[in-house]
């Protein structure tokens, strides 16, 4: 075997044979389904792993499910000698990859004497969503991300260089400018198929690099749909043999980096009249700038520069279409006087619990233990 056909065989290793796979998944499952446990690791992660259950007429509600439990030493959320952490479901969605009536079950991590897990930042951002629940939060986030090749290099770039510089990727069509649209496309159909709130999706502007939107969601609802679809997008690049990053700044210099842009209202902002009420809530939000950096994802400082279509890290802007600011106020609201506006700051490696938390506790408060 030559070495350009060994280099192919171990590639091909890492992909998944769906044709094989065909046979074994049209097999009956005999009145049990199986339940994909998800949950999030100590560095931002999606981790899972199944288990037999037996089937029901309509589907399973969170409460109706057994608590789990998982090696916590192995993902770094526990000590060796204390190592159980407790699996406890929040949200049932359908399966895309197994079907009916098999589910996916995203979870909360639990410590076993009853406290949630340092890591679970669901549960705080759950409490102020039900604090705060009577001004109807309404959440869109824009999540960014770069697809990778085995050896950590964004697909389809040349080994010993670059692509052309930017400018024809960004919502491009044709080869030369997108890869791996395969990807992109079963993830969509997957997130449809889940029931996950996904709004539509782009190439962005450097290569290699894609956005999906999810929302609008209403409250919690938001940090699950958005964990879900992350998993669903790892999973669905596994069989396509590519990885996905969600490093804010993947590529050091004359490309853009990737984000979470974050955009935000509630039922006063919706209203006529509502520009009041986002105003009050960019002044909020300007006051404690320097927090909500802090949870707005690692190494977020490579990618907010002022540069590129963003603001810088060390100061608090907003403006009416600005892409280069903070806070962007679409035009059409800023014309009609009322609905939303976008949070540009968060990384692309941000928690979505600790974003929509921070938002709510920034704008209405924080809430008492």
């Amino acid at each position: 075997m030559n070495r350009q056909s060994k280099d192919h065989a171990s590639e091909t290793t890492f992909l998944s044979n769906a044709e094989n796979l065909k046979k074994f998944m049209r097999l009956p499952q005999n009145g049990q389904l199986i339940a994909e446990y998800i949950w999030i690791d100590s560095e931002g992660g999606t981790r899972s792993k199944s288990r037999t259950l037996p089937e029901k007429e309509a589907q399973y509600q969170p409460e109706e499910l057994p608590i789990w439990n998982f090696d916590g030493s192995s993902t770094g959320q526990a000590p060796g000698e204390d190592s159980d952490v407790y699996l406890k479901p929040v949200a049932v969605f359908p399966d895309p990859f197994r079907g009916s009536p098999n589910i996916l079950v995203l979870s909360e991590c639990w410590n076993a004497d009853g406290t949630p897990n340092k890591f679970n930042h669901r549960y705080e951002a759950a409490k102020l969503m039900e604090a705060h629940a009577d001004q109807v939060p309404w959440f869109g986030l824009e999540q960014e991300y770069t697809l990778l090749d085995l050896n950590d290099r964004p697909y389809g770039w040349p080994k010993n260089g670059f692509p052309a510089p930017q400018g024809p990727y960004y919502c491009g069509v044709g080869a030369g400018k997108v890869v791996q649209r395969d990807i992109v496309e079963a993830h969509y159909k997957c997130c449809l198929y889940a029931g996950v709130k996904i709004s539509g999706t782009n190439a962005e502007v450097m290569p290699a690099q894609w956005e999906f939107q999810v929302g609008p969601c209403d409250g919690i609802e938001m940090g699950d749909h958005l964990w879900l679809a992350r998993f669903l997008l790892h999973r669905v690049s596994e069989e396509f043999g590519a990885k996905v990053s969600f490093d804010p700044k993947p590529i050091p210099g004359e490309w853009n980096g990737a984000g979470l842009h974050t955009n935000f209202s509630t039922e006063n902002m919706r209203k006529e009249g509502g520009m009041k009420y986002i105003e009050d809530a960019i002044k909020k939000l300007e006051s404690r700038h320097k927090e909500h950096i802090a949870v707005y994802g690692e190494g977020n400082d490579k990618r907010l520069t002022g540069r590129h279509e963003t603001g810088s890290i060390d100061s608090f802007t907003y403006g009416v279409a600005n892409r280069g600011a903070s806070i962007r106020i679409p035009r059409e609201c800023g014309a009609k006087g009322y609905g939303y506006f976008e949070d540009r700051r968060p990384a692309s490696n941000a928690d979505p619990y600790q974003i929509t938390g921070i938002i709510m506790e920034t704008c209405f408060g924080a809430v008492s233990e």
